[in-house]
């Protein structure tokens, strides 16, 4: 179904390609002068304009012009006259009109093959760039690497939901692979020939989050010069995902609500709604289960989301996939830095193994990029992060525990206190999120704190 606006002088011609066009599943907007189709153009946005060339006052050569400079990706069909063929010829010549039809008994035919190609074109354009995305090899289920059976439920999960429609919500913490795993659901689903977009709804504020989701019309704001389709027009046939969801506003999450319940858009300063096929993936590294209780976040767009939710496991729960990931970045890395290092060093392995990784696997890859730049050898040595310098007397204490006495056993070098309660606050914190199954308000009633107190101590330790 596409958006299709009809310019003609007789009002007779409009009913008709109106009432068929309709029949054929398109939204349909009339105007009978050129004056009311631009303006039509300067406050909405139309897959196709179909437009008389004769026409008083302005004429469909001007219609077209100012679709092409307010919206590029609008085709225009021009209808002609037999007099004016040698101007729609040279407008198609030009590359601005999509189409010429002569008016004839056939005309409505004509008009819905010339609107069947032209929607066809758009649709081959945009999956030619998603198999181009395909080719740079970002969007296959391959590129998630791990062997572990952790990640072998990840990538079964991920199978099972691509086949489906449903609306997914990832939960990860920062560096898992979220968006990794958001691409895999798009390439193995029956949308992976059409656009897989992306936004981070943190990185911007909330009046530009909604035009870089919905788009806008010509003049909806300062510098607004021409119409632009927003991301979940452009994405329609396939997937947009959205990242860091939790960090969306109140007002947006109402907004984004009514897309979900309508399947239709309204672009910012527009006066009529676009529908939209899209299938929408969210992702979050926060807890929306409280975010709901604190008012945070709108419950029903929560479970409007959460239809079908998938768990991406930390780093440190799939201990095993870590050698495998860092030879992976190994052979991504050295090359690129024009180095020919052949493997990484044994101890270094089990240092890789033995550190938590707060950061995940893109703090993984950070650390093996770092390393290869530095590497003079063709074996690399790894410096573990800084931190865990830090960390190891008080892993040392806490697998000494307490003495007898209640006591914490101190040994000739020392320990570093502060190190060594941080290590025992994020330890517990840790358990208890697990034991609760990531519900962080049961995991601090476990830990006898008050939420906001669980929060900072989460917040402090980039949990």
């Amino acid at each position: 179904m596409s958006n299709i606006l009809v310019c003609d002088d007789e009002r007779s011609i409009c009913e008709m390609l109106e009432i068929a066009l309709r029949k054929e599943g398109h939204k349909v907007e009339t105007v009978t002068s050129g004056e009311a189709a631009k303006r039509k153009l300067d406050s909405a946005l139309f897959d196709v304009v179909v437009t008389d060339i004769r026409m008083p006052q302005t004429n469909g050569i001007e219609v077209l012009r100012h679709a092409h400079q307010i919206s590029p990706d609008t085709a225009v069909v021009l209808i002609t006259a037999v007099d004016d063929i040698e101007a729609a010829v040279a407008a198609v010549k030009a590359g601005g009109a999509a189409d010429y039809i002569r008016k004839s008994p056939s005309l409505i035919d004509d008009i819905r093959v010339a609107i069947g190609n032209a929607v066809e074109r758009g649709s081959l354009k945009r999956q030619n760039l998603a198999y181009k995305r395909d080719a740079a090899g970002r969007n296959s289920l391959d590129n998630i690497v791990g062997t572990s059976p952790a990640m072998g439920k990840l990538k079964n999960t991920i199978r099972m939901v691509a086949s489906t429609g449903s609306t997914v919500l990832i939960h990860g913490e920062s560096g898992t692979g979220k968006e990794l795993v958001a691409r895999a659901v798009h390439t193995c689903s029956p949308r992976a020939g059409e656009p897989f977009t992306s936004i981070n709804c943190g990185a911007f504020p909330e009046t530009l989050l909604e035009s870089e989701l919905f788009g806008y019309v010509k003049g909806a704001f300062t510098g607004a010069v021409q119409n632009k389709r927003g991301l979940f027009e452009v994405s329609t046939g396939g997937t947009i995902f959205l990242d860091e969801i939790s960090e969306m506003t109140l007002t947006m999450q109402v907004k984004l609500l009514r897309v979900l319940q309508e399947r239709c858009i309204r672009p910012v300063g527009g006066t009529s709604e676009i529908p939209v096929d899209v299938r929408v993936i969210a992702a979050t590294n926060k807890n929306l289960d409280a975010q709901v209780a604190d008012g945070v976040f709108r419950e029903d767009l929560y479970y409007r989301l959460s239809v079908i939710p998938v768990q991406v496991p930390p780093l440190r729960e799939r201990v095993d996939d870590i050698e495998l990931l860092a030879n992976h970045f190994l052979k991504k890395y050295a090359p690129a830095a024009g180095k020919s290092i052949r493997a990484i060093r044994v101890e270094s392995l089990g240092d890789l193994r033995e550190y938590d990784w707060p950061g995940n696997v893109r703090q993984l890859e950070n650390t093996i990029e770092r390393a290869v730049a530095l590497e003079m050898s063709d074996v690399l040595h790894v410096e573990i992060p800084t931190e865990r310098q830090k960390n190891k007397p008080a892993a040392a204490a806490a697998v000494a525990g307490f003495s007898g006495n209640g006591q914490v056993a101190i040994n000739a070098d020392g320990i570093d206190m502060e190190a060594y309660v941080a290590n025992i606050e994020r330890s517990l914190l840790q358990q208890a999120l697990k034991q609760a199954n990531g519900v962080q308000t049961k995991a601090a009633d476990l830990l006898k704190l008050s939420y906001r107190s669980f929060r900072h101590l989460m917040k402090k330790y980039e949990l």
